[in-house]
């Protein structure tokens, strides 16, 4: 298949153009693909895919990193209300044992398949891209520049938010529910005070000297 990559000009925001002019040439349904939570210290990596109706474009869609928690949700349901959506979650295991970068993949890959239809064209947030069975292009920051990247970024950080959320009601005391695993003092610190848990990626360095400081040295 054919994948291509594409650093297209910045924009003043994620547009549909891209998609249109795909659809436009036969390469159809168009899925956007994005993850979320490659640099966290704990926690899964979680991708999502959506393929956008061009007829029921939700508004308010953006990067998600532009959006605050509470316009992310709100999009998030318009989205899944009116798109295919796809989700896949590669766990701290297959992250652990494959790498980071082939656990993203793995992810999105899992979500195109999960779509529930055969992409005829797959945009990919970044510069990389997984193996798929349909043609595929990466998109550098594409979640600022194709709706359908944007969305899929909302969805892949909604689900990847509420999963830390529930793993905080499992360790309390770590701060998941606020900084979602990532490396801040808050968590740097709980790591010192009360340990590894085994949501915690083994193979980034952080938790590995978290680990050496434990009593048992395991």
């Amino acid at each position: 298949m054919r994948h291509d990559a594409l650093d297209l000009p910045a924009l003043e925001g994620p547009t549909f153009e891209l998609e249109a002019a795909e659809i436009q040439l036969g390469r159809h349904p168009v899925a956007g693909v994005d993850e979320a939570g490659r640099g966290p210290w704990a926690g899964p990596v979680v991708a999502a895919a959506v393929i956008l109706d061009p007829d029921n474009i939700p508004p308010g869609l953006n990067d998600s990193k532009a959006l605050d928690a509470d316009r992310r949700e709100i999009a998030c349901a318009r989205i899944l209300a009116s798109a295919r959506v796809g989700v896949g979650i590669a766990d701290v295991a297959r992250i652990d044992r494959d790498n980071i970068l082939q656990a993203t993949f793995h992810a999105m890959s899992e979500a195109v398949a999960g779509l529930g239809a055969t992409p005829g064209l797959v945009l990919v947030d970044g510069n990389r891209l997984p193996r798929l069975s349909c043609p595929a292009r990466a998109i550098v920051h594409g979640d600022a520049r194709c709706l359908s990247i944007a969305a899929a970024s909302i969805v892949a950080k909604v689900t990847r938010d509420r999963l830390m959320i529930a793993l905080a009601r499992e360790h309390p005391g770590y701060g998941f529910e606020r900084h979602k695993g990532y490396g801040v003092p808050e968590h740097k610190a709980a790591l010192a005070r009360l340990g590894v848990t085994p949501h915690h990626r083994r193979s980034f360095k952080p938790v590995q000297l978290a680990l050496a400081l434990e009593p048992s040295g395991s």
